[in-house]
């Protein structure tokens, strides 16, 4: 079927390019994914486009208000308290900033001692995301340092430190299989010259990451179904986890599941999905780089992962779950009902639909990983 592309595109043209260098005529599906969102002036994560919010693609937990920082907020209080010295926050792919602002302004409202001994670092590799983090952090400029990730590996281990990372693993490129009768075959992006675009070739699998990956899971070869195979985020875990010194702390939050419920009879399809304008659909190869492109993130393999890089488990929460530790339902307050936009009254929907919302409530996941003790 020909999809709908625009093919006088500058990065459809790049893909070509990629495409036609390689002896098979051939990608992976992963090299492809990583040109959509990350090709270094095309991509859709680096270009200026607006991507979150109502002008945007998608909305993020930080979107519903300023709920979810301050719940982090409450949640870095209880983590310095056990510390003495200086406090370093981590936040790694923070977008456009908003949820880091909240979080310090949270801190520096309601735990200024904290604010005075707590140091941030941002991780993004957007220029266009740094840019509007500058705008939105401003205000915090004092405590706050952008650094990139060779930078912050180079400057470990980092002792005390809570590492964020908010809607990232979801976002690294992801590869693509299939059980066939015949066994496991990569699904890889060609170009179709009749149609005159792009389109999925498959090949059989020899040996390597993705077929190691395939046996530790013991994913189920149940002929058809398809499932993603994110070796980008784990490989990310183990760098983060290794640079990470006692005392401190890895929080990841994204949408995702165990891999029992990933690798389910009903997923046949497995969990890749695009947005545009807030539009979901299941065709990665159209648009390229004029849309969000993400996978529900595999916990059990990241737990596993961080094991084996020296992180224990901490524990796999519902972002419910995770709220309402955090005291959430303190933050309910009597409003007057008559005024349906009071900032009360904004506040308690934000709260409600944070922990009423089917896709924000159970989907999303909070994994807290821990490597030795605080001192």
């Amino acid at each position: 079927m020909k999809t709908e592309q625009a093919n006088d595109s500058p990065l459809l043209q790049a893909i070509r390019e990629q495409i036609e260098m390689q002896p098979g005529r051939a990608i992976s599906f992963r090299d492809y994914m990583d040109l959509c969102l990350y090709h270094p002036s095309l991509g859709y994560y680096m270009n200026s486009n607006r991507k979150i919010g109502r002008a945007g693609d998608f909305y993020t937990s930080a979107s519903v208000g300023s709920v979810l920082g301050d719940m982090l907020a409450a949640y870095l209080r209880s983590f310095a308290e056990t510390r003495s010295g200086d406090i370093c926050l981590t936040e790694w792919g923070g977008g456009d900033g908003t949820l880091a602002r909240q979080m310090l302004d949270a801190i520096r409202s309601g735990s200024p001692a904290l604010y005075a001994r707590l140091r941030f670092i941002s991780i993004e590799k957007s220029p266009v995301h740094r840019s509007l983090q500058s705008e939105a952090l401003a205000p915090h400029m004092g405590l706050v340092s952008y650094l990139t990730a060779e930078e912050w590996h180079a400057a470990g281990p980092w002792p005390n430190t809570l590492v964020l990372s908010n809607e990232l693993p979801d976002a690294f490129p992801v590869y693509l299989i299939v059980s066939r009768e015949a066994g496991w075959r990569e699904i890889m992006v060609g170009w179709d010259d009749e149609q005159s675009c792009l389109t999925e070739v498959e090949r059989p699998l020899s040996g390597g990451e993705l077929e190691a990956f395939i046996i530790k899971e013991a994913i189920p070869p149940r002929a058809g179904q398809r499932f993603e195979v994110n070796l980008d985020a784990l490989r990310w875990l183990r760098s983060v986890a290794g640079s990470l010194g006692n005392g401190s702390v890895l929080l990841t939050i994204d949408y995702g599941h165990v891999r029992e419920e990933l690798y389910a009879p009903h997923r046949m399809n497995g969990t890749l999905l695009c947005y545009r304008k807030h539009q979901a659909s299941d065709t990665p190869l159209q648009f390229p780089g004029e849309q969000d492109m993400t996978a529900h993130v595999n916990f059990s393999a990241l737990i596993d992962a961080g094991k084996e890089a020296g992180l224990e488990p901490s524990g796999l929460l519902s972002q419910k779950q995770f709220l309402l530790e955090q005291g959430l339902l303190d933050e309910l307050s009597d409003h007057d009902a008559r005024d349906p936009f009071s900032p009360q009254a904004r506040r308690n929907r934000a709260i409600r639909q944070l922990l009423l919302s089917d896709q924000m409530s159970e989907l999303f996941k909070v994994l807290i990983q821990k490597k030795g003790e605080p001192h």
